[in-house]
């Protein structure tokens, strides 16, 4: 299926690793040329390489404020336009609400909503003159609430929010504005937590894995790749009636209306 991508931009978050590593491939595949941001500099030099596309590597700290406008400069410089943004960057501590201090939540909220805030900022004009669209990873937790995901729960909620506000405003100016909301996705995140199961509980990985799976009421977890492909629709001409988009690529985990 040709999605009418090549030869566009996008700015991807977080792209070194996990989800957002899979994001740049999938669209480097699609014929999109790409900014690469994330911390790690050496690790997304490795991505770019990989990509076998035309790729900007910003190396850069989100969390910073002055640093989403730099990121959207950069990539006008390079490429002229930005067309989509993809914001993926942002972990957040997960552990006992009485025991997290504000420290924790500060960052949490730092990198995912006000990193994600400030790019959709600095790129909107960009965007809206070329008709482009923003897709903003969230995650389920922001749907239900869990005693162990406070931070990243309320992260995302505010994240989700952030993407229907967007969505109202984007009617107005020609950008569509959608999010991801993943599940439990394989990434190294995940094999660390399935690692912390094992360990507590003496059994071998993969062990733990199925029954980390069998307690969230899914039949497996999700790949990175899963949640790429998602993106690349959300961003092509074939989603064009997409706009507030909340979707769920959680295995059927979430249950709520």
């Amino acid at each position: 299926m040709d999605l009418q991508l090549h030869g566009k931009v996008a700015i991807v978050t977080g792209a070194s690793r996990g989800i957002g590593r899979a994001i740049a491939h999938t669209l480097a595949n699609a014929g999109m040329r790409l900014v690469l941001v994330a911390r790690s500099g050496d690790m997304l030099a490795e991505v770019a390489e990989q990509s076998g596309t035309e790729c900007l590597v910003q190396p850069a700290d989100l969390r910073l404020p002055e640093v989403p406008a730099q990121v959207a400069a950069a990539a006008v410089a390079r490429f002229g336009q930005i067309d989509v943004l993809v914001n993926n960057a942002g972990a957040t501590k997960r552990g006992d609400f009485l025991a997290l201090p504000d420290a924790d939540w500060d960052d949490g909220f730092a990198l995912k909503f006000f990193g994600a805030m400030r790019c959709c900022r600095a790129a909107w004009s960009h965007l809206q003159a070329r008709h482009g669209c923003i897709i903003n990873i969230a995650g389920i937790g922001g749907r239900t609430g869990s005693a162990e995901f406070t931070i990243g729960g309320s992260v995302n909620a505010a994240l989700l929010n952030l993407t229907k506000a967007l969505a109202d405003r984007g009617q107005r100016d020609g950008v569509r504005v959608n999010a991801i909301n993943p599940g439990s996705i394989a990434t190294e995140r995940l094999q660390l937590r399935i690692q912390r199961v094992a360990t507590e509980h003496g059994i071998d990985t993969a062990t733990a894995a199925a029954q980390l799976a069998q307690s969230l009421g899914v039949p497996r977890f999700g790949t990175p790749a899963e949640i790429a492909q998602a993106v690349a629709f959300l961003a092509s001409p074939l989603a064009s009636y997409c706009q507030g988009v909340l979707l769920d690529i959680d295995g059927g985990q979430t249950r709520t209306l």
